[in-house]
């Protein structure tokens, strides 16, 4: 055998056993999950609100909060993410504006997250007086999710074929129209697959709503942008750190654990789902 082969085989031996022990902690850390919340995962433990102090009763505050908290900050997030991606794709002048954004928006991206909620509490909490609310953790986890739509989304309108636009603009269609209905809609099955993704991230950061956000327990879904909310990240941040009956409220965190878990990878496959469906139809 020659180095070259032996090369060859000694990287694929190497790079089987790294996927093996990744699939390995991979199938620990869920088997653990699994095992610790299925016990106590029910219709009922979804759709009730907590009781006796957080050690009976379920999550659907939290839940619901996480959705209003992520619907929120998607609607709030995408918008802004797909205008300046079209801007820096498409305009990108002047060049130091572009420059100062690109700067800005790799600086979000590697941004811990705990930073996104001492900015959020300093700026929409105390700053602008929303105090902690609905809509201040949502602006929060807004801004955490611009840039990986951002990113994505550039990515998405860089890949659309340059001929495309040409033969747009040589129809006599304007770049406004060429962007809204030529890039936009080719482009249109990795923007969504990005966003939906951003999505189940949003869904699971605690560190941002900790000082923006999330109570410690309620019984009532919010009544308006002003009402703190639970959250599931938080609950099961709340219930393992400062939950004074540890023996009845870890299941309930390992069972929130696990219903988050679901909601993510839920979430996940249906970005798979429509992206295939959307480019299924494109095919026909």
């Amino acid at each position: 055998m020659n180095a070259r082969k032996f090369k060859d085989k000694l990287g694929t031996s190497v790079a089987w056993i790294c996927s093996g022990i990744t699939i390995l902690f991979l199938l620990v850390f869920l088997g653990r999950i699994i095992y610790k919340g299925f016990s106590v995962l029910s219709w009922n433990f979804v759709f009730t609100g907590p009781r006796e102090a957080m050690t009976e009763g379920g999550i659907y505050p939290a839940l619901a909060g996480t959705f209003w908290l992520t619907a929120l900050a998607i609607l709030i997030a995408m918008p802004l993410g797909i205008l300046t991606a079209i801007y820096l794709t498409s305009y990108g002048k002047p060049r130091w504006l572009v420059r100062t954004v690109r700067i800005a928006i790799n600086t979000l991206a590697g941004t811990p997250s705990i930073i996104y909620g001492l900015f959020g509490m300093a700026i929409f909490v105390n700053l602008l007086g929303f105090d902690v609310s609905l809509i201040a953790g949502a602006l929060t986890l807004a801004i955490l999710a611009l840039p990986m739509i951002i990113n994505a989304t550039e990515e998405a309108l860089r890949t659309v074929p340059q001929d495309f636009r040409d033969a747009s603009l040589a129809l006599g269609a304007t770049p406004r129209q060429t962007i809204l209905r030529v890039m936009l809609p080719t482009a249109l099955p990795n923007i969504l697959t990005s966003t939906i993704i951003s999505i189940g991230r949003v869904a699971g950061e605690t560190a941002p709503i900790m000082f923006t956000a999330a109570t410690f327990f309620s019984r009532q879904l919010p009544k308006g942008l002003s009402d703190e909310v639970m959250a599931l990240p938080y609950h099961i941040y709340a219930l393992m750190t400062e939950g004074t009956h540890p023996a009845k409220q870890v299941p309930i965190a390992y069972g929130t654990a696990l219903v988050l878990l679901i909601l993510v990878i839920t979430i996940s496959a249906l970005a798979i789902y429509i992206r295939y469906n959307i480019r299924r139809k494109r095919q026909w």
